[in-house]
């Protein structure tokens, strides 16, 4: 397993998915977002292609193959975080379906092909760059946390781009940025059609947004019922549970 792993990495376990993913708690370990964005975006079951947008350690396109045979593509900047991504899939002997490309989002479509993929995640940085969150993370957590390299918008349009008319956007982001998004995917030919709030526990305030848009769709919203991750005993709701263990938890 050695052989595997740099530095102060480690090999956890995806559990639902029957996968393992290398992680560095000094570089990046995946949050919840992802995974309930890998699970929330409609895609292609038998073939297909997918795009996934600030891949970071390649954890949304692992969660996609277990859902999907569709090629997936995912691109990353940060060359830290796509060397962890390319040994992860190599590991899970995954290189037929999950290819990584390391590149900038900004300037990916014309390199990956526009209007071909019948959709695209982007699990893009939440706050502005002049915006504190936590500051004192690598440099490595900045880059993703933080608008540094990448706006909003800027991931919205990237992501139309790349998609066919008729193929699906998904998005994971803060509550607080609704209408930004929503106006981004407007202004990019991406109506949005489902969105989802994710609650922390019945009672408190929203603090994920889960949104999915079709390109150059009709507009048609729908609201969909509220994802609680814990339950009055701080432990994992059943949704929840099912979705990180599968039949485990």
């Amino acid at each position: 397993m050695d052989e595997w792993l740099k530095e102060d990495e480690r090999l956890d376990y995806l559990l639902a998915e029957d996968l393992r993913i290398i992680q560095s708690p000094s570089v990046f370990s995946f949050s919840l977002d992802a995974v309930l964005l890998s699970r929330f975006v409609g895609v292609p079951y038998q073939k297909g292609q997918i795009v996934d947008l600030c891949s970071g350690n390649g954890v949304i396109p692992l969660f996609l193959s277990a859902r999907t045979k569709a090629k997936i593509i995912g691109v990353e900047l940060q060359e830290r975080l796509y060397d962890m991504a390319v040994r992860s899939i190599k590991y899970n002997k995954l290189e037929e379906q999950i290819s990584m490309v390391r590149g900038d989002v900004k300037e990916i479509p014309p390199i990956l092909g526009i209007e071909k993929y019948d959709a695209v995640t982007c699990n893009p940085p939440y706050f502005t760059a002049n915006e504190l969150s936590d500051k004192n993370a690598s440099e490595h957590y900045a880059i993703a946390r933080h608008e540094i390299y990448l706006t909003l918008d800027e991931a919205v349009e990237a992501s139309s781009r790349l998609l066919k008319q008729g193929g699906k956007a998904a998005f994971v982001h803060r509550p607080g940025r609704l209408l930004d998004i929503v106006t981004a995917m407007r202004k990019n030919r991406l109506e949005p059609k489902r969105i989802r709030f994710v609650y922390p526990k019945m009672g408190k305030e929203a603090n994920t947004l889960l949104i999915e848009g079709i390109k150059d769709g009709k507009p048609d919203l729908k609201i969909l019922p509220p994802l609680y991750v814990y339950d009055e005993q701080n432990q994992y709701t059943q949704e929840v549970s099912e979705i990180l263990y599968g039949d485990k938890g």
